[in-house]
């Protein structure tokens, strides 16, 4: 939607007082794209009951989901919600994120346990991150929680907080936890130039028969069938290290890197259902040599996790190398582990 202003030029004769030229009106088109106003206060959009910081949802419209793979944001814990317009449902796809109705927002809390070992311990919430799907398309707006955690203030140019939690080994870890700024929203959800959801798929979303759900409550106009795509849960370590990879891979990598994606470019294709090994990486060099690539020659090398510049991505903290290149301060080091077992297990 285009904003139209109307500039009021005055011109006067310097010249001759005793005539004075009209006033002209003249409108231009600055070409200016809408910014929608949203609330200032994450209470104001009426999405949880009172104290918000239970995240209890507010109407029968508003509801939790989780999904199998989650991306890894520093050990974050999220709560993650979606709230549809009434009497409106989501639209089933087999592959792709689900199509949701213009009104929709999918909402997501990033929070810590106090001690990892209790995750139903005394919790600290940090930021609300909303995307919400208006008619000119999808837009992300981040809500940064207050120390009282009482409620949330819009944010714009993101922000890093100081944050310390007991892990689950019973170590203390320290972070300066980085909350984005709003136009980075969009480096992550970009497909093919457009921003899109990235997790509510249907091999994401297909657990604990919660599409089941979703369809008898009446919120997804679905098909019946018997099977239905499943993304595997990286941590199951009774499935096989195959899908447990591919499944680590898909959702920390591949929502840039894959066809539409915005690393496009570098040929390198993570999502879980890749089945060309080079486009994988396995034996492939990197389009473009440079620090990223740590001296190495090949993206993955079988056998040989050491020699495979993925490895050396995702363990890297230094910018320029780290992959991803957003969301993150600190290494995975179970995806780490992972990975790099599934390499050493490759012939």
């Amino acid at each position: 939607m285009r904003v139209c202003l109307l500039i009021l030029l005055v011109i006067v004769s310097c010249s001759t007082p005793e005539k004075k030229k009209p006033v002209v009106l003249e409108e231009v088109s600055l070409g200016v794209e809408e910014v929608v106003d949203y609330p200032r206060y994450l209470s104001e959009l009426d999405l949880f009951e009172f104290p918000l910081k239970e995240l209890k949802p507010k109407g029968d419209q508003t509801f939790p989901y989780e999904i199998n793979a989650p991306l890894f944001s520093d050990y974050a814990y999220k709560a993650r919600f979606v709230k549809l317009p009434e009497g409106e449902k989501v639209s089933y796809h087999a592959s792709e994120v689900f199509e949701f109705p213009i009104g929709t927002m999918l909402i997501k809390n990033f929070y810590y346990p106090s001690d990892f070992r209790k995750p139903e311990s005394e919790r600290r919430i940090l930021e609300t991150r909303l995307l919400i799907h208006e008619p000119q398309g999808w837009h992300g707006i981040v809500y940064e929680w207050n120390e009282e955690q009482t409620d949330a203030k819009r944010l714009i140019l993101g922000k890093k907080l100081p944050v310390e939690w007991t892990d689950k080994y019973g170590e203390l870890q320290r972070i300066n936890y980085s909350i984005p700024s709003q136009p980075q929203c969009k480096s992550c959800h970009d497909l093919g130039g457009q921003m899109v959801p990235i997790g509510p798929s249907a091999r994401q979303l297909n657990r604990d028969d919660q599409l089941m759900t979703w369809k008898a409550n009446g919120w997804l106009e679905m098909p019946d069938q018997e099977s239905l795509p499943k993304l595997t849960d990286y941590t199951d370590e009774t499935a096989s290290i195959d899908l447990r990879a591919r499944a680590w891979l898909e959702v920390n990598c591949a929502h840039c890197h894959r066809r539409e994606g915005p690393a496009k470019n570098s040929a390198l294709y993570l999502l879980a259902s890749q089945t060309d090994p080079y486009r994988l990486g396995v034996n492939k060099p990197p389009v473009a040599a440079g620090k990223g690539s740590g001296g190495l020659k090949y993206s993955i090398v079988p056998g040989n996790p050491d020699q495979s510049i993925l490895v050396h991505r995702i363990e890297s903290l230094e910018p320029g190398e780290m992959m991803p290149e957003l969301g993150r301060k600190m290494t995975h080091k179970e995806g780490v582990k992972l990975i790099r077992n599934w390499i050493a297990g490759m012939e």
